[in-house]
C-alpha cells in the first residue's frame, strides 16, 4: 500500500479523503496549505499527492509548477477542485499532473484515479520558463481519466437503457472495477424491479436503509431514474 499525502484547506474534505483511503490501506498524511505540504513531502516522501487547486495561500497549481521547476515531482499528482474547467484540468497536466478530479468526488472516481496513478511511474519535472508556461513542443500527460470525468467532458459511453436480469461483465479488468460495475447493475435492478422505492430495496438486499443510500450514492446511481411517475416511495 502507498503513503498518500492529502492537501486541502476545507477540513471535511481531509476528513472524507483520509477515511476512504485508510480504509483502502493506505496510510495518509494531511496538509491544508502549501507550507504544510511542502514539509510533509520532505517529511514523508509520498508515493501520491492529492492536491487542491484553490488554498487561501499558495494555490495547487502553483505549488505543482514549484516542484515541477525544482525537479521534485518524484510523485504523481493529482489535482482537485469544486471550481474546474477543461482549461485548468489541461493547465494542471501541462506542469506534471497525473489527473484531475472534479469535486464533489465519488468514491469511484476517487479510487480508480488513485490506483491508476500508483501503477504509472513518476512524471518528469516539467521546465517552467519564468513566463509561467510549459516548455514548447512538450506534450502533455494523459489526465488518467475517461472525458466523462473531466468537467464539462462528453460522454464517450452510451447510457445502457436499463437494468436487466441477466448481464454480462468485462472480467479482464482490475477486481475493484469489476466489483463496482456489478454491484451498480444489481442495485440498478432492483430499484427498477421495486420502482425505485428504497424500502423495499434495503428489505431485499437486507441492508440498513442509511447504508444502502450511501452505497447507492458511491457506486453513481441515479436514485431518481426508477422513481414511477417521479413520487414513488424512497
Amino acid at each position: 500500500m502507498a503513503t498518500i499525502l492529502v492537501v486541502d484547506d476545507e477540513l471535511g474534505i481531509r476528513a472524507l479523503l483520509s477515511e476512504i483511503l485508510t480504509d483502502e490501506g493506505h496510510t495518509v498524511e494531511l496538509a491544508e496549505n502549501a507550507v504544510q505540504a511542502r514539509a510533509a513531502r520532505e517529511l514523508f516522501k509520498p508515493d501520491l499527492v492529492l492536491l487542491d487547486i484553490w488554498m487561501p495561500d499558495v494555490d495547487g497549481i502553483t505549488l505543482l509548477k514549484e516542484w515541477g521547476t525544482a525537479a521534485m515531482l518524484t510523485m504523481p499528482v493529482i489535482m482537485m477542485s469544486g471550481h474546474g474547467t477543461i482549461d485548468t484540468a489541461v493547465e494542471a497536466t501541462k506542469f506534471g499532473a497525473s489527473a484531475f478530479l472534479e469535486k464533489p468526488i465519488t468514491l469511484q472516481k476517487l479510487l480508480r484515479a488513485v490506483d491508476q496513478a500508483l501503477v504509472r511511474p513518476a512524471p518528469r519535472s516539467a521546465s517552467v520558463p519564468a513566463d509561467g508556461r510549459a516548455a514548447s513542443g512538450a506534450s502533455a500527460p494523459s489526465l488518467g481519466l475517461p472525458a466523462t470525468e473531466l468537467p464539462g467532458g462528453p460522454a464517450l459511453a452510451p447510457v445502457a437503457s436499463g437494468p436487466q436480469p441477466q448481464q454480462s461483465f468485462d472480467l479482464d479488468r482490475p477486481l475493484r472495477e469489476a466489483r463496482d460495475a456489478f454491484e451498480k447493475s444489481y442495485f440498478e435492478f432492483h430499484l427498477s424491479k421495486e420502482g425505485g422505492s428504497m424500502t423495499r430495496v434495503a428489505e431485499k438486499t437486507g441492508l440498513e436503509r442509511t447504508h444502502l443510500y450511501r452505497k447507492l450514492k458511491q457506486l453513481g446511481v441515479d436514485l431518481t431514474r426508477n422513481k414511477r411517475g417521479g413520487n414513488g416511495t424512497h
